[in-house]
Order: structure tokens, then C-alpha cells, then sequence
């Protein structure tokens, strides 16, 4: 049997006369830039989130990126990361010309380890992002509160937690605004590149919403230096047809990771947990194994495909060498990049795919 680390031929056979329709009524249109379909989204997608305000941008690096500009961080600022997480955290950070400071993530559900975020702050610090990763919120509270009592302001990296909630609320609703992004792979994806920011600040929105679109309020009339940075019409189509499922979805994702976290049974690997603050939605279900590579091939063998999130840290990235980091400065970072991989997760697995991914990991 084959079963691939992540498919989307299930949901869009499911949805495909509805991403027909939404296609054929932007063609039908004639109008692809900053229309009607992309304000119907953004306010749908507020609503969503339990938020005010929502703008459309072209991908999450820029939903977070324009954030932090907006909130004027810049050269000499200092923003805390987690340690493990995408590269695109980081990258937001440097490209506004402030510093990642990072902090170890725990082991057990891969989140910033909130214990050892005050040790890192200093008089340059003036953000933390939480990266809600895998699908599994943050402990918000706390977080909220370190930023209280430091005056921080906290940015929510919320691109692979469509729709997961925290202590009931969704997340994206906890910091002075949030970064979505929808990467087809997402768990609302568009089928292209497109991101979101949202936010209960209005001036904030208003702010990234001109930023995005070169800097102008009107056209030809610029009062930032901005960039090019908009959620299109056919993807702000796709998207709000897609959103309507999103919690069917996310529910069948919650029922395969059930049952994986029932059945897998093998002494070599390490179940993910799920913190009681949280409802994931498992945008990634990561195990550890500390023969990760060795457990790898023998999937591959076995035809079933996997992922390595991420199997080299950040402060291990080339392109951070200016960091002036080195291997053992983040020991937890290290050992979930040496040990974690992860196994298949999608909407539409069968069963039988489903028990053949266990049987093989229990023959390990």
C-alpha cells in the first residue's frame, strides 16, 4: 500500500464544483485585484478568527513581516522566536532589520518554553511571537501576561493552527494581531501562495492594509514605503468557498490523530501530547524516534510518506551565521530536529491507510 505524507485529491474532489464556481464568477468578473471577493473573505475570515478586522495579503512571511513594520520594529529591536519553528519566523524578524532572539521550545509539545522566555528579554526587546506549531496552541496566558508586565507586544505566528482554539478561544485573537498563512499545504490553503493578518486594532489594519498595496491610501498618492503584497481575487475565492469546511475538516484531522495516539504502541517512538489548554488541529502529527533516520527508510520502504519538521534548527542556518550561535546553545531545538518526523495527515485518508500507518510503526 502507498499512503503519501499529505494529499489534496480527496478534499478537492469533494469541493471541486464549488472551487469551479468561485473560478468561473472572478473570470467572469473581469476584476483580479482588491475586489469584492477579497473583502467577502476578510470579513468571513474575522468572524472566524473572533476578530474585527482582517486584510488579505500575498503570503504568511509577508502577513508577519508587514505586522512588524507596521508596529515600527526595526534595526536595533530585538523580537523573541521559538527556537523550533520554521525559517520564516526568523526571517520576518531580520527583514525588518531587528534581531531573532530565540528561546528553546519543551519537547513535549514542541511550543516555546514559556519558563524560559523573561531570561531572554532585554531593553532592545520589543515583541514576542508565539508560533502556535503543528496546529497546537501556545499557553497564551502566561505569555500575555510576561508581555504585560515587560510592555511587550505579542504577535501570533498562526500559520499552521487554522482554527485551533486556546481554552476555547480561538487563536489568532490573544496578541495585537496575527499572521495566517495559506499555503496550499495548509489546513486552509489557497491553491497558490496567500496569507491574512488580522487584528481587533483598526489604525493597525489600516496601516498594514496600505503597506501591502505600495504604500498608498490612493492610487498614485504613497505615504510609506511599502510593498506589493495583496490576496488576489481568485485566491480570496478559493479560499472563502474552502472556509466553510474548515472545522469538518479540522474534526478529521483530530479523529485520525485519535487514532494514532490510541493505537501507535512502540517503545522507540515518542508521541506528541496534547496540552489541556489546547484543541489542536493537527496541521502536523510529529513523532520522535531516536533512530528517526533508520525509522524513515523503513516507511519509505513501506510506502508511506513523511516530513522532517525541521530537520535543521535555525540557529544552525547558514544564513544566521551572524547570529554568532552555535550547536548546544539551544540543546531542545537540537534533539527535536534530530529526532522528529512526521507521518501522514490529511483529510480523506482511508482507514485502511490509516491502520496500515500504525501497523507499520508498531512493527518497528
Amino acid at each position: 500500500m502507498m499512503v503519501p505524507f499529505a494529499s489534496f485529491v480527496p478534499m478537492e474532489k469533494e469541493l471541486h464544483d464549488e472551487l469551479q464556481e468561485a473560478f468561473e464568477r472572478v473570470l467572469g468578473n473581469s476584476w483580479y485585484i482588491n475586489g469584492t471577493e477579497k473583502e467577502s473573505f476578510e470579513r468571513k475570515f474575522a468572524e472566524y478568527c473572533g476578530v474585527k478586522y482582517c486584510v488579505g495579503v500575498g503570503n504568511g512571511l509577508d502577513a508577519l513581516t508587514l505586522i512588524l513594520k507596521a508596529l515600527g520594529i526595526g534595526n536595533g529591536d530585538e523580537v523573541i522566536i521559538p527556537a523550533n519553528t520554521f525559517i520564516a519566523t526568523a526571517l520576518t524578524v531580520t527583514n525588518t532589520g531587528a534581531t531573532p532572539v530565540l528561546v528553546d521550545p519543551k519537547l513535549n509539545d514542541f511550543n516555546i518554553d514559556i519558563e524560559k522566555i523573561e531570561e531572554k528579554i532585554s531593553s532592545n526587546t520589543k515583541a514576542i511571537i508565539p508560533v502556535h506549531l503543528y496546529g497546537c496552541a501556545c499557553d497564551m496566558d502566561p505569555i500575555m501576561e510576561i508581555a504585560r508586565k515587560h510592555n511587550l507586544l505579542v504577535v501570533e505566528d498562526c500559520a499552521q493552527a487554522h482554527g485551533a482554539k486556546y481554552k476555547g478561544k480561538r487563536i489568532g485573537s490573544f496578541g495585537i494581531a496575527s499572521a495566517f498563512s495559506f499555503y496550499p499545504g495548509k489546513n486552509l490553503g489557497a491553491l497558490g501562495d496567500a496569507g491574512a493578518v488580522v487584528s481587533d486594532d483598526k489604525d493597525l489594519i489600516e496601516k498594514i492594509t496600505k503597506l501591502s498595496n505600495y504604500g498608498s491610501d490612493y492610487k498614485y498618492h504613497h505615504i510609506y514605503k511599502g510593498c506589493n503584497s495583496r490576496l488576489d481575487e481568485m485566491q480570496a475565492a478559493f479560499l472563502s468557498a474552502k472556509l466553510k469546511y474548515l472545522d469538518k475538516m479540522n474534526e478529521e484531522r483530530r479523529r485520525i490523530a485519535a487514532l494514532y495516539l490510541k493505537n501507535i504502541n512502540n517503545s522507540k517512538i515518542v508521541l506528541p501530547e496534547i496540552p489541556t489548554f489546547c484543541e489542536p488541529v493537527w496541521h502536523v502529527f510529529a513523532i520522535r524516534c531516536l533512530v528517526r533516520d533508520k525509522l524513515e527508510k523503513y516507511l519509505s520502504d513501506k510506502g508511506i510518506g513523511t516530513n522532517k519538521h525541521y530537520p535543521i534548527p535555525i540557529h544552525l542556518q547558514e544564513c544566521y551565521n551572524d547570529l554568532g550561535l552555535k550547536t548546544g546553545d539551544y540543546p531542545t531545538a537540537e534533539e527535536i530536529s534530530a529526532t522528529e518526523l512526521s507521518i501522514p495527515m490529511y483529510y480523506g485518508m482511508k482507514n485502511e491507510e490509516i491502520q496500515y500507518v500504525i501497523d507499520a510503526l508498531n512493527d518497528f
